[in-house]
């Protein structure tokens, strides 16, 4: 990306993300509807927004009503932002950050079970010692 479609990105980030937050009227959008990434062509003639909608249930048929609403939240949008033309707008799950939230959630499972299999919180079971540790310690 170059310097103008990263700024470009930003500037559109921030003032759909305002959009949304504000409420739009159409009863398919449900949920908390965040957008996670921007992604502007080079061309600058389109933008695909990327979001998280929470709960999860709701996310098929937000989608579908974000991207019928996409020209309303371009017009809304337009009246947040110094730009004589908006890109079109384009709204798609943000599978990537889904993965991660799901990797994150993996881990932090797999420290309570270390936990809770006897470790004290924050101190390093014997096998993870470094090597020079425990020969220093041995006579």
């Amino acid at each position: 990306m170059t310097k103008r479609t990263e700024q470009l990105g930003s500037v559109l980030h921030r003032a759909v993300q305002s959009v949304l937050e504000r409420g739009l009227s159409d009863p398919r959008i449900r949920g908390i509807v965040t957008v996670t990434s921007v992604r502007v062509s080079p061309d600058l003639k389109a933008a695909t927004f990327g979001v998280v909608v929470a709960p999860e249930e709701h996310e098929a048929l937000t989608l579908h009503g974000l991207r019928s609403a996409a020209g309303h939240i371009r017009r809304r949008a337009a009246g947040l932002v110094a730009l004589a033309r908006l890109p079109e707008f384009r709204f798609t799950i943000d599978e990537a950050y889904k993965r991660e939230v799901g990797t994150l959630d993996a881990i932090r499972r797999a420290v309570e079970s270390l936990d809770d299999a006897g470790r004290a919180p924050g101190r390093p079971s014997a096998e993870l010692t470094e090597p020079s540790e425990s020969r220093e310690a041995a006579p």
